[in-house]
This record gives C-alpha cells, sequence and structure tokens, in this order.
C-alpha cells in the first residue's frame, strides 16, 4: 500500500472547507447581480454593489498574510468561513422598501464583510499548499493547480446554484438555506482538522508583508491587469448584455434568461476549474525549468490578448445583439476561459515558486492583495465602460488590460539561472 505524502490529510481538509465556501461565494455573486437586475439597478449601480467587496479584499489580503504568519492558517480559514456565514445572514435582512441608495449602501457593506471571508479563506488554503506539498517530482505544481481548478469548478457550480435557487426558492431562502450549509461545514472542518499546517509565530511583523522580491512584485502587477481583464466584462457587462437578449421582460422570460445566464457563468467557471486543474499536463510542467516557465506566462498572456481583441472587432461589425454576435460571444468567451485558466494556473504556481517558506503567507497575502486590485478595477470599469460606450468598450478595455498583463509578465527572471551564472 502506498503511503500518503505527509500533510495531505491537511491538504484535504482545507481544500474541503475551501470548496464549500467558494460554493457560497458563487452562488451569493449570481444572486445579488440577477435579484437586483430586475429591481431595476443600472449597471453601475450593479457594479456598486461589488465594489466593498474587492476593496475589502485589498486591505484583507496584506493583513490576513500577517495574521496568518502570527497566529496560524487554521485561524484564517476558520474566521473566513464564520465571517461568510454572517454576511449571508445579514443579507437577510434587506427590507424591500428601502430606497435604492440605502439598498446599495446595505449590499455594498455585506458584500465587504464576504470579500474579507474570501480572501482569509483563499489566502490560508493557498499558503497551505506551499507548505503541504511535497517537494519533489513537480508536485508543487500540481497540487496547486488542483486547488485552484477544483475551486473554480465548485464556485462555477454555484454561479448555476444561485440562479437556479433564485428562480425556484427565491432570494431569503435561498440565502438562509446557503448559511446553514456553510455553519454545519465550518463546525466539521473545526472539529475535525488534521494536524500538519503551522501554529504561527510571535515574531511576526507586519512591515514583512510588502515583499524585496523584484519578482513577486512584478508577478503581483501581471495579476492585477489579468484579473482586471476578466472581470471587466465577467461581472456587468456580458451578463447584462445576455438578459436584454435572453428575456423579454416577463417573469417568465425573466426566470428561463435566469437558468440561461446561470449555466452560462457555471460552464465558463467549470471550464476555467478543470483547464487550471490539467495547466500542469498541458504546459508539460515536470519536464520544464521555472524558466520555461516564466517564458510561457508571458507567451499564454500573449496568446490570451487575441481573444477579446477578435470579439471587440466581431461586436463592431455588428448590428446589435444578432444570434451569430451572441454565439460568438459564447464561443470567443469560453477560449477566453481556457486560456485565461493557463494564465492564471502559471501565476499561481510561480507566486508558491519565487517565494520562500517562512514568508509564505506575507507573499501570497500580498500577491491576492493585488489580485482584488485588479478585480475592483475590472468591477468598477465593467458598469462603467458598458454604460458609457457598450460591449465594444467593454472588450477592447479587456484586450488593453491583457495587453498589460503581458508586457509585465515580460519583467520577470529566471533567478535560478542568474544564480548558477
Amino acid at each position: 500500500m502506498t503511503q500518503r505524502p505527509e500533510g495531505l490529510s491537511a491538504y484535504i481538509a482545507v481544500t474541503a472547507a475551501y470548496w464549500a465556501f467558494m460554493l457560497t461565494d458563487g452562488a451569493l455573486r449570481m444572486l445579488v447581480l440577477l435579484h437586483f437586475h430586475t429591481l431595476g439597478f443600472s449597471p453601475v449601480q450593479l457594479a456598486y454593489l461589488f465594489v466593498l467587496y474587492e476593496i475589502a479584499g485589498i486591505v484583507t489580503n496584506l493583513s490576513a498574510g500577517w495574521i496568518a504568519a502570527r497566529f496560524g492558517l487554521t485561524s484564517t480559514l476558520y474566521a473566513g468561513l464564520g465571517v461568510q456565514i454572517v454576511a449571508l445572514l445579514a443579507m437577510t435582512q434587506l427590507d424591500p422598501n428601502w430606497t435604492v441608495a440605502a439598498s446599495v449602501t446595505f449590499v455594498m457593506i455585506v458584500q465587504g464583510a464576504s470579500g474579507v471571508a474570501k480572501d482569509l479563506a483563499k489566502m490560508s488554503s493557498k499558503s497551505a499548499v506551499k507548505l503541504l506539498a511535497p517537494s519533489e517530482g513537480g508536485a508543487l505544481f500540481r497540487w496547486v493547480a488542483v486547488l485552484t481548478g477544483s475551486k473554480n469548478a465548485v464556485k462555477g457550480l454555484g454561479f448555476l446554484l444561485g440562479a437556479a435557487m433564485l428562480a425556484t426558492l427565491g432570494f431569503l431562502p435561498a440565502v438562509l438555506a446557503m448559511a446553514a450549509a456553510l455553519a454545519v461545514i465550518l463546525v466539521a472542518v473545526m472539529l475535525f482538522m488534521p494536524a500538519g499546517l503551522p501554529k504561527g509565530r510571535k515574531g511576526a511583523k507586519f512591515s514583512e508583508v510588502f515583499s524585496k522580491s523584484a519578482n513577486v512584485n512584478w508577478l503581483s502587477a501581471a495579476r492585477v491587469f489579468l484579473f482586471g481583464a476578466r472581470d471587466v466584462w465577467f461581472v456587468v457587462g456580458i451578463p447584462i448584455y445576455f438578459y436584454a437578449v435572453l428575456s423579454d421582460g416577463t417573469e417568465e422570460g425573466n426566470r428561463a434568461a435566469f437558468f440561461m445566464i446561470g449555466t452560462f457563468m457555471a460552464v465558463w467557471i467549470i471550464l476555467y476549474g478543470a483547464v487550471q486543474a490539467n495547466a500542469p499536463r498541458i504546459l508539460r510542467a515536470s519536464d520544464r525549468t521555472e524558466g520555461d516557465l516564466i517564458r510561457a506566462a508571458r507567451s499564454w498572456a500573449a496568446i490570451l490578448f487575441c481573444v477579446p481583441a477578435a470579439l471587440t472587432l466581431a461586436v463592431l461589425l455588428s448590428n446589435g445583439p444578432e444570434t451569430w454576435l451572441t454565439l460568438t460571444l459564447v464561443a470567443g468567451l469560453l477560449v477566453f476561459g481556457a486560456i485565461f485558466a493557463v494564465n492564471s494556473s502559471l501565476h499561481s504556481y510561480l507566486i508558491l515558486a519565487f517565494t520562500r517558506s517562512e514568508r509564505v503567507t506575507m507573499d501570497v497575502g500580498f500577491y491576492y492583495m493585488a489580485n482584488a486590485t485588479g478585480r475592483l478595477a475590472g468591477t468598477v470599469l465593467s458598469g462603467l465602460t458598458y454604460q458609457v460606450g457598450g460591449l465594444p468598450t467593454v472588450l477592447g478595455t479587456a484586450a488593453v488590460m491583457v495587453g498589460l498583463a503581458a508586457l509585465t509578465s515580460g519583467k520577470l527572471t529566471d533567478q535560478t539561472a542568474e544564480a548558477l551564472s
């Protein structure tokens, strides 16, 4: 019988907790987006609902890296699950008689709490991989690819679950059901978490969060542009375009549109996750050096640029929301998802390769702070560009941001090769 690698049980427990969290995170995002769109919120107002979610991620990732280094990774993982439960319960207190301004403000605050929860859970899970994965045979890339890919597949199911629950149960029952399920998961994880994660060190200083590594900083910059490019179309622009095409404005039409939009978003995320999980195989990573994979990050970003650029051209050549255009967008965005997944998986591996074990939570926290910054920029631009210039402006902005991601990825260097030369 083959002996399991040391730390595998803790890795499995962390992954299961992260799955449960991301299922509710994806469902809540779709619930909020579609529910408030039917209440008459504009694209910019819908984008505002998620702004504090991303701002919270910037602050949380910086502080969470230090908190985990000081108090241990399990503390931040449990806190993430707990805060998400509180956020879900708070969402049930939304009063339909409130003004639009009051509703937007309230949901922004609750989404901000959910953003704190997400980044506590994400930083904990990704840092755990660096500490638990075997050091030989390319295991680090495989383990982080499986965690990240499976997480996104689960989040995709969350999008579908959120749309289905909104159409069948309604907003409040759906949110309460998710809070109850996540509470059960939190109790189970706290009771049965195996040993294997570090307990923290008392001498950890907050100033250590800011990295002195040029590679960590350039990779973080590339992450800003990469995820900004995704969210500029993903958060508001494309879902609202599809809603305009698919719904006739009736309750039955809305319900059908919810299912179709939720299904597309779910399929996109699941495809994204599946490709991420298989990125080491796609890239033949076990046979390549770190320098090869650094160069791959640059070239795959350049390939990704071509997709939103081509879609922008297609929209400009169309005469409005025609059937061929909608089908082209669906196909093109699925291709974008597959190529984007390889880029994202490379980044997730490289941040762990660049960091040292003693400061992994610090560097991972800083890197995901950059990730949240990109998502914030993409979220704001998603509503703004769609309202100002429609779909061509949305997709053109995505192309520009991918181009910037390729340029910043070009600044990464193979420090192993430099040390040997």
